[in-house]
């Protein structure tokens, strides 16, 4: 039987809560954010503390609401956008549970990067729970395309993320990057690369409101000529790899850790959720494990049936009850 020893058995949260603000890179306005611990089998949850609503927003794909620019997740009147960075801080330092307060429409996007929110999950600790981990294992290969971009995710024991983009700007060109997904990895690798964007399209976005945010302190700025920050690049492809910084972010969607190579070609937020979707649409690729100490995998029944709602599938399982305190 195969073992899984770089991968916890164990859920975990975070030891204390930790706060963090910056300016959103959409609305402009200054955020402020709370990270604090939460109970097994909770999840990641928003809630926004500027609304008068009790109501959290689960960190879900059939909660997904808009793919442009950003993934933005809603549940009742309370959205919030550029969830993508936070996530993937989350996801890659490989924590389950915990609870997220804004008291504004997004996210603050920081540098850009997941490195900051890294930072501020490292500070507050991780906190290991006596819950066994649910995760994902992909047994086939399962695939989605849209036109000239696509994404599919295969066999693999552990995670890893291939990406490759192809821009005709002379300072992107075609990048490719692969990464085994650990903890250390992730930090070491893939962290730290900031998001980008082209002069150009940014005047345009910000003449009908958006990125309102957006800067040289926050984004990797290009024009024609190339890289616009006078601190140059952090790698020479950053590029791809915070393509996959918003791959690791927006899989966390998926509800809980996934066992399979994922392999994306232009990919976007908006064919990241459909792979997601698709995943929850071919139950036969799929299934349920649960990681025992020693490294084994446990395999558990699905719980599902082909007629529900592909959103709807991992919902029950995997989140079956909302702890307002730590456990």
């Amino acid at each position: 039987m195969k073992t899984f020893s770089q991968i916890s058995p164990y859920q975990s949260t975070i030891r204390k809560a930790v706060h963090i603000s910056g300016v959103g890179l959409h609305s402009g306005d200054r955020i402020k954010m709370t990270l604090s611990p939460a109970g097994a089998n909770s999840g990641i949850r928003f809630v926004r503390k500027d609304l008068d609503t009790n109501n959290p927003v689960p960190a879900f794909m059939n909660r997904v609401v808009d793919t442009t620019m950003a993934t933005t997740i809603s549940e009742g009147n309370a959205s919030i956008a550029t969830t993508e960075h936070l996530l993937a801080a989350i996801n890659g330092l490989s924590i389950d549970n915990i609870i997220i307060e804004v008291d504004g429409p997004e996210v603050p996007i920081m540098d850009g990067s997941s490195a900051p929110f890294v930072n501020l999950l490292l500070d507050a600790g991780i906190r290991q729970q006596k819950s066994y981990r649910r995760l994902v294992k992909i047994t086939r290969e399962i695939s989605f395309r849209d036109s000239d971009r696509h994404i599919s995710i295969y066999p693999y024991d552990g995670f890893k993320v291939t990406a490759e983009i192809n821009f005709t700007h002379d300072t992107i060109n075609r990048q490719v990057y692969s990464v085994a997904v650990t903890p250390r990895k992730f930090v070491a690798e893939i962290c730290r690369a900031r998001t980008f964007g082209f002069l150009e399209d940014v005047k345009k976005l910000q003449e009908n409101g958006l990125a309102l945010g957006a800067s040289l302190d926050n984004a990797v700025g290009m024009d024609q000529h190339g890289v616009l920050n006078r601190e140059g690049l952090r790698y020479d492809n950053e590029f791809v790899r915070h393509k996959i910084v918003d791959i690791i972010g927006d899989m966390t969607l998926l509800g809980c850790p996934v066992l399979g190579h994922i392999v994306a070609y232009k990919s976007g937020h908006s064919q990241h959720l459909k792979l997601m979707e698709t995943i929850a649409a071919t139950p036969d690729a799929w299934e349920f494990v649960e990681l025992k100490k020693g490294g084994q995998l446990s395999v558990l029944n699905k719980f599902v049936s082909r007629t529900k709602e592909a959103g709807n599938r991992f919902l029950p399982i995997l989140a079956p009850v909302v702890h307002k305190r730590p456990v």
